[in-house]
């Protein structure tokens, strides 16, 4: 069935009472505090292409902005005036292609971009010529990617030195429908930049639902996070849970659990490990799943989609199989449509939970990136024009 990741309209904000349970070393309680905010467009920038395009990253300083044109395999850059900065594509064919990308690309510096691909992890020049090859730490079979707007391949500077964390795709010799694919699991590669060397991190901690005995796809465990101040912030897929982490020299260590409370959002499908072929790779992007984390000034953002409703999803799969494509894709938008999407603000400092907003009309509901103390979104293409150009907004948060 044909996968849509476009977002839909929703109320500009919510307000909620919401509950937030800590399970500190300390055993402090989170205290509640019910606080409005409001999003506000402040700006937009253009840039003129007919295309497929999504929008992978904004520079920490917010000067640069990096998508990918699906139609071109194009990596675009360009800055706040909509002015090229450069472009490429890397085939098949060329001896410093990427092979198939596993996320969207990401800035490194104002100057590079970084691609995870199934050849490796590549650095090139905004004009796409290699600066740097990192090899996969094991060989990579085969992968499977369900882009998100805005999420895309980190980078981080500690003690002088840059290093990337990624989604981690080792096969570690198990899959899925195994109990040693859960023990083994871990979600993120820590490389570092200067010498290529990857250690991987973060397992499935005593009491993630992904140790209960049942089967899960990629989708459903796939990392958000956030690297701020010798912390890593951490939520993985559809387990509602907020876990940071604090690094004694390079090894990272479980501070802080959060149990998220989301309105309307649902359980993860239960999968039975039989059901599970090994070398088969499956994604759902109709599941619930917690997308990003973004720092914006003294905020934490947790962007959550709360889920389709499976049964009606099911039968927008069976209309699909029935040949009744047009009709299954009016109900799966139907679906999109009524699901919440948003994301909870937390205190920085204090980690409790201030509020929950809505996205904004009229963009790519999908995902959104935080810059410069600042919210970019994509705006949502016209059902009704072909566009050429693609737009991305700048939105404060007040």
């Amino acid at each position: 069935m044909k996968l849509l990741l476009r977002g839909y309209t929703l109320a500009f904000l919510i307000s909620l009472f919401l509950f937030s349970c800590s399970e500190k070393t300390t055993e402090e309680d989170v205290v509640q505090i019910q606080t409005n905010f409001t999003l506000s467009k402040v700006d937009s920038v253009d840039y003129k292409l007919l295309g497929d395009p999504i929008l992978a990253d904004v520079s920490q300083d917010a000067s640069r902005i990096l998508i990918y044109d699906y139609a071109g395999s194009e990596i675009i850059t360009f800055n706040q005036q909509g002015e090229l900065l450069g472009k490429f594509s890397k085939t098949e064919d060329t001896p410093d292609a990427y092979g198939f990308m596993m996320e969207l690309p990401g800035f490194l510096g104002n100057d590079r971009v970084v691609v995870s691909g199934l050849r490796g992890i590549f650095i090139y020049d905004l004009e796409g010529n290699q600066i740097k090859k990192i090899n996969h730490p094991e060989d990579i079979g085969g992968a499977i990617f369900m882009p998100i707007t805005g999420k895309s391949i980190e980078s981080i500077s500690r003690e002088g030195e840059e290093f990337l964390i990624a989604k981690s795709v080792r096969s570690r010799n198990t899959f899925p429908g195994e109990q040693a694919f859960y023990d083994r699991f871990r979600a993120l590669e820590w490389i570092s930049v200067q010498n290529g060397n990857s250690r991987e991190i973060i397992p499935f901690e005593e009491g993630s639902i992904f140790k209960n005995g049942k089967g899960y796809v990629e989708s459903d465990y796939t990392p958000a996070y956030e690297w701020i101040s010798e912390k890593l912030y951490i939520s993985l897929g559809g387990e509602p849970k907020l876990r940071v982490y604090e690094f004694s020299g390079e090894e990272p260590i479980l501070d802080t659990t959060i149990n998220l409370t989301i309105p309307e959002i649902r359980e993860l499908p239960i999968r039975e490990r039989n059901e599970f072929v090994e070398g088969n790779l499956m994604v759902d992007g109709s599941t619930p799943s917690i997308r990003n984390i973004h720092q914006v000034g003294d905020y934490l953002l947790i962007h959550y989609y709360a889920g389709m409703d499976p049964e009606k999803t099911e039968e927008a799969g069976e209309l699909w199989q029935s040949g009744k494509e047009e009709e299954a894709e009016l109900l799966f938008e139907k679906l999109q449509e009524e699901v919440n999407k948003g994301f909870l603000i937390f205190d920085l400092k204090t980690l409790q939970i201030l509020g929950n907003v809505a996205l904004p009309e009229g963009v790519e509901t999908g995902g959104f990136l935080a810059a410069g103390n600042a919210l970019w979104f994509q705006k949502e293409p016209s059902e009704e024009v072909e566009e050429d150009f693609v737009r991305i907004y700048k939105y404060e948060l007040r």
